[in-house]
């Protein structure tokens, strides 16, 4: 049940300024017909002069719906959102609310005030429920959207004790199958490009790195760990520190493959043969993997059914708001091309 924040007017005190009972104020408030036009005009002018926001609450209990949820983006750089993941999400979590009535809005939240205004957009009952991605670790929004009351889906999670419904792949699992690959074609200077390590998925990737190196016997040097953010210039900077610090490395495992792909360049530009000298393997396996050349080994992630399980977890918490949340955790693929 969604509630006003602390300090902000509620409906009792509406319609005690108006003069009319609370269920009047509903009314009102939900645009439902018997109301004369002059208590309509009292009740308005007090939401006026109040600053009232109609909580979640107050609209569910009239059973109105914006048959609408928003797909939010929680990432401080514009320039991530032109990335191949958000692209191949969008298009999955569109295909997915195909069949149904409900409108798809997708916004951009990078600030504090960017924040709270997404969460009074909610409280006014102008979208249903919100999925959010990117989202990085100590973030506040899923609690927010949670206090009052909003049905909300993570792709990903911000930490390994996530109280909010998410859909992750198996991060950890894809990423130790592929350094168990190179370890096993007798690759032993193993490095890795990670994402942004406050981001649980990078933590995750990192992980499956470390575990698959410690199985195998081989020790992984801190020298060959580079961070990067899942971009392309990521990619070519994280790359270029690898070779300055570890030119012995025959092995690269990127945590995406928008820098896999940078690394491949960096790595011809500077003389050395893939997969001859250096193998590479990717994570996501975007169209881009079968793009480069030589073309990307990668983790496969389910973008389609990541997608296809958000909207179908967010449509049961709409219908039904006694719902537990729900952690869902897909199982990912090695595709085996070229690089590796």
């Amino acid at each position: 049940m969604g509630r006003q924040r602390p300090g902000a007017p509620t409906l009792e005190e509406v319609a005690a300024l108006a003069g009319v009972g609370r269920g009047t104020v509903s009314r009102v408030i939900n645009d439902a017909a018997g109301v004369k036009d002059s208590t309509r005009r009292a009740v308005q002018r007090a939401i006026e002069e109040l600053g009232y926001v109609p909580n979640l609450a107050a609209r569910s209990l009239a059973g109105r719906r914006a048959d609408a949820v928003a797909l939010v983006m929680t990432e401080p750089d514009w320039r991530q959102f032109g990335e191949p993941f958000f692209s191949e999400i969008v298009q999955s979590v569109g295909d997915a609310l195909t069949d149904t009535k409900v409108q798809l809005l997708l916004t951009l939240v990078r600030t504090d005030a960017e924040r709270q205004r997404l969460v009074e957009y909610a409280r006014g009952g102008r979208v249903d429920g919100v999925m959010l991605m990117s989202v990085h670790a100590g973030d506040a929004l899923p609690d927010m959207l949670a206090e009052v009351g909003l049905p909300t889906v993570l792709l990903g999670r911000r930490s390994g004790d996530e109280s909010v419904t998410y859909v992750d792949a198996d991060n950890v699992g894809g990423a130790r199958s592929a350094v168990a690959h190179l370890l096993n074609r007798g690759r032993r200077a193993v490095a890795t490009i990670t994402g942004p390590l406050d981001m649980y998925v990078a933590q995750c990737r990192l992980r499956g790195y470390r575990e698959a190196m410690e199985r195998a016997g081989v020790e992984a040097r801190r020298s060959w760990v580079a961070e990067g953010d899942f971009s392309q210039d990521s990619g070519h900077r994280a790359m270029a520190e690898l070779l300055e610090r570890s030119p012995e490395i025959d092995a690269v495992f990127a945590a995406s493959d928008t820098m896999a792909a940078a690394a491949l360049h960096t790595l011809r530009a500077a003389g050395r043969r893939v997969p001859e000298d250096v193998a590479v393997i990717g994570f996501d396996d975007f169209p881009l993997a079968r793009r480069t050349d030589p073309q990307l080994t990668t983790v496969r992630q389910p973008l389609e059914e990541i997608g296809r399980t958000m909207v179908r977890l967010l449509l049961e918490e709409m219908e039904d708001s006694a719902v537990a949340w729900r952690h869902v955790i897909l199982r990912t693929e090695l595709v085996l091309r070229d690089s590796a």
